[in-house]
């Protein structure tokens, strides 16, 4: 009975009225690109291509950078830079004669390694000595103040949070450099590295106990029972799942930074700040100023050293009390205000 069932919608006449199937065709990949757009991995070859080529103009090549730059935005794509094999390829940009292809290059190092640990690792990996290159660039008195600033930011991504990175700055001859750059020309310059030495100078907050939080509560004498809440997930990829000492720079950067008289040349740019502008018409900064007075706070406050010499430290009291009577407060609090009048009397 089966068997004639069968026989018979095999041989049964198919309806009039419903067409046949139409053999199914491939769509064309170039279609599916069009509609869902293409894999960020994609763009970023194809943008990382025309960068590289020489016989694009420039501001081709420039648009090329900055498409990419935005694309490592998402740590992902940033992280794919080591997989697609892009570093090496980015490094050699940045021995570029362009001065906006370096600039622009600068700017996808920084972006790349922004809160990035597995992107800083990549980076400073290579043989070319990444670290050095960036250092000779902000040093440069031939590279465009834009360059500068943009090397000041790379290395900022590249420091924050990295002990190893930080350590090898005294090879690199970094403190130097950076001694160096608080008296640049350009004031943007001098602002990142005023804001870069005092995130390196801030003791790591990464807490290797999940109940230091009830802990500090029970401290503060709150002896009520408290919720217990699901610990937040820590990315794999994050300076929060790291060990504490491999993201402490505090105590090196104190350390070094009174070695190479780093503190006492900020003091002499808050002080007698180098003129700046196009014909160096300006002098003094509001916000250089801010950042200087907080660096100095940091060290003398969080270092474990924060040692001054004693004229420096005159020089930086009497500057003080004099903008202090003009009603300057550098965003410090009026406890800070008076802890560091009373660190440096």
């Amino acid at each position: 009975m089966q068997s004639l069932l069968r026989w018979g919608i095999e041989n049964s006449p198919q309806d009039p009225i419903v067409p046949p199937p139409v053999p199914r065709q491939d769509i064309d990949p170039g279609i599916i690109d069009h509609i869902l757009g293409k894999p960020d991995a994609e763009l970023m070859k194809e943008a990382l291509a025309i960068a590289k080529d020489e016989s694009k103009s420039e501001d081709d090549r420039m648009t090329a950078l900055d498409n990419f730059e935005m694309l490592i935005e998402q740590i992902d794509n940033a992280n794919n830079i080591s997989a697609l094999n892009m570093w090496p390829q980015i490094h050699k940009l940045l021995g570029s004669d362009s001065d906006v292809i370096k600039a622009n290059t600068l700017w996808i190092i920084g972006t790349a390694v922004q809160n990035n640990p597995a992107a800083q690792k990549a980076c400073l990996s290579f043989p070319s000595d990444p670290l050095s290159v960036i250092l000779s660039i902000l040093s440069s008195s031939s590279e465009s103040g834009a360059t500068r600033s943009k090397a000041a930011y790379a290395l900022s991504g590249l420091l924050k949070h990295n002990a190893e990175a930080v350590r090898s700055l005294e090879k690199a001859n970094g403190w130097n450099t950076f001694k160096q750059a608080l008296h640049d020309s350009d004031i943007t310059v001098r602002r990142k590295i005023a804001f870069l030495l005092n995130t390196l100078l801030l003791p790591s907050t990464i807490s290797s106990s999940p109940s230091s939080s009830s802990g500090a509560a029970r401290i503060h004498g709150d002896t009520h029972e408290q919720p217990t809440a699901d610990p937040q997930a820590i990315h794999p990829n994050s300076h929060g799942g790291m060990t504490p000492g491999s993201c402490e720079t505090s105590t090196m950067a104190s350390e070094a930074m009174e070695k190479f008289g780093v503190i006492d040349s900020a003091i002499d740019a808050l002080v007698n700040p180098t003129p700046h502008g196009t014909d160096g018409e300006h002098e003094g900064d509001a916000d250089l100023s801010e950042k200087l007075v907080r660096l100095l706070f940091t060290y003398l406050t969080n270092g474990p050293n924060g040692h001054l010499d004693r004229d420096k430290r005159f020089d930086a009291l009497r500057w003080l009390k004099e903008n202090l009577d003009n009603g300057e407060h550098w965003d410090l609090g009026q406890g800070e205000v008076k802890e560091l009048e009373r660190m440096l009397s």
